[in-house]
């Protein structure tokens, strides 16, 4: 992509950046709704069938995965044109999602500026190592960080691990701001009453097999979409000061191409190369910007199959000389290579 400047791309974007409160609050009664009616209804199942429960709780987190895009968007401030409607909505939808908004929303803005950045990996994002830092680390860290990139451990235990564990602690970046740890602190109390609520009231059969499924199976669905919008093989990765807020958009985010049902239930997250570029975007606005603007028509486009393959590929490593990310098989064989060539 050949140089393009703020000033000659801000204008073609800052018409969508306008808020509808009436939309956002039909989003809001539309992902509620039929979110509480699948928690009632996978509660009923239990006493008819088991599997029909898990059916029920698997459409009820992609409507949970839906609530969580517009709490994402309210930490934005793009949700509504009023700040304290965002927080609002943001606080309320993060007891839901298990997701502290403030604490979330200043690491999620770190991971927005620092995207593609080599100089700035580590908030908000899966940590990526270039394939010079794998080969120069100890077996251990090797170890350490193949573990933390399998995808049985990304895509299974890291939905407990991260939406179950670690936002219930104020850790990490910004965890020194008192903002921060009232977040964390709130939502924790607000789940303590929801999660005994749940259980004096439903039962605690409901509790584990309805409310934490639901939550388990929403967890794994964000960490897939998070993961195949940035970790594809030609994702741009650049070193300060050459890093481009343009190119990490258009050459480091894919367009997620799904069906129209997923896309609807999803939020138009796919289209995460424009959300990239202009988080202030509303999520009903996206999809609009992809159509009349061609600007973003450049960004890889990513078909359901294809970002399936892209989870499951070996594709864990920046190689700063490729450009591209490789795998741990690559890795490996310059590793014995050049043991090769010690012992000769």
């Amino acid at each position: 992509m050949h140089k393009v400047e703020p000033k000659d791309w801000i204008p073609l974007i800052k018409p969508y950046a306008k808020p509808n409160t009436l939309r956002s609050l039909r989003q809001v009664a539309d992902t509620l709704l039929p979110l509480l009616a699948l928690f009632l209804l996978a509660h009923k199942a239990l006493s008819v069938s088991l599997l029909l429960t898990l059916a029920l709780d698997f459409v009820a987190a992609l409507f949970l995965v839906r609530l969580f895009i517009l709490q994402h968007d309210a930490g934005h401030g793009s949700f509504f044109p009023k700040k304290w409607m965002n927080d609002l909505l943001g606080f309320f939808a993060g007891v839901l999602t298990l997701v502290p908004y403030h604490h979330w929303q200043l690491s999620h803005a770190r991971h927005h500026a620092t995207s593609g950045n080599l100089d700035k990996r580590g908030v908000g994002d899966i940590y990526t190592m270039t394939l010079e830092e794998y080969l120069r680390a100890t077996p251990r860290e090797r170890l350490a960080y193949r573990l933390y990139r399998n995808p049985f451990v990304m895509f299974f235990l890291g939905p407990i691990y991260v939406f179950m564990l670690s936002y219930r602690l104020p850790l990490g970046y910004g965890s020194e701001r008192p903002s921060v740890r009232n977040s964390v602190a709130l939502t924790n109390l607000a789940l303590v009453l929801l999660l005994l609520g749940i259980g004096t009231l439903l039962g605690w059969k409901t509790l584990l097999f309805v409310y934490l499924t639901i939550q388990y199976l929403a967890g794994m669905v964000g960490i897939f979409l998070f993961y195949v919008q940035h970790q594809f093989e030609d994702a741009y990765w650049e070193h300060d000061p050459r890093w481009e807020h343009l190119k990490a958009a258009m050459e480091g985010s894919t367009y997620l191409k799904l069906p129209k049902v997923l896309q609807w239930l999803t939020g138009n997250i796919g289209f995460h190369h424009i959300h990239h570029l202009a988080p202030k975007i509303p999520n009903y606005h996206l999809p609009k910007v992809q159509e009349e603007v061609d600007l973003v028509k450049v960004a890889p486009t990513v078909t359901l199959k294809d970002a399936f393959q892209i989870a499951f590929a070996d594709l864990h490593l920046h190689d700063e000389e490729s450009r591209k990310l490789v795998g741990f098989r690559e890795a490996h064989r310059r590793l014995n290579a050049a043991r090769g060539k010690l012992s000769a």
